[in-house]
């Protein structure tokens, strides 16, 4: 299947939709990190394979989670640091499939950066 690209303004576009959802991972992660701070860990590895059936009284928050992970991925768009709120959108730049990189309080997408550069490399648009 064929990587959505997204243009910058489809990315600002999806920004009041993925808000929300970030805030609600962001908030449910750190409830999980206070209830059981070594489960946190596990979740995370699981939660790609339908794992984390141990979480107990941190389930809730996990379905919270893989929902909107879910949701987010299935546009195309990459989450790369929960805790952060930190996602990517796939897009094209000068001819190469780049990120878009956005992060939870920035009012809109105004970085990118190469595909194996991650949050370090972020250059402004």
């Amino acid at each position: 299947m064929a990587r959505r690209l997204f243009t910058l303004d489809e990315a600002n576009a999806l920004l009041p939709t993925l808000r929300p959802m970030l805030m609600e991972m962001v908030e449910a992660r750190k409830k999980i990190v206070e209830a059981e701070p070594d489960l946190w860990p596990v979740l995370e590895k699981a939660m790609g394979n339908g794992g984390g059936k141990k979480a107990g009284a941190v389930l809730p928050h996990f379905e919270i989670i893989q929902r909107n992970v879910q949701t987010i991925t299935g546009l195309g768009i990459e989450i790369k640091d929960i805790g952060a709120g930190l996602i990517d959108f796939p897009a094209e730049r000068e001819g190469r499939v780049v990120y878009l990189c956005w992060r939870l309080g920035e009012a809109s997408v105004a970085h990118w950066h190469e595909l194996d550069a991650g949050f370090a490399g972020r250059q402004p648009l």
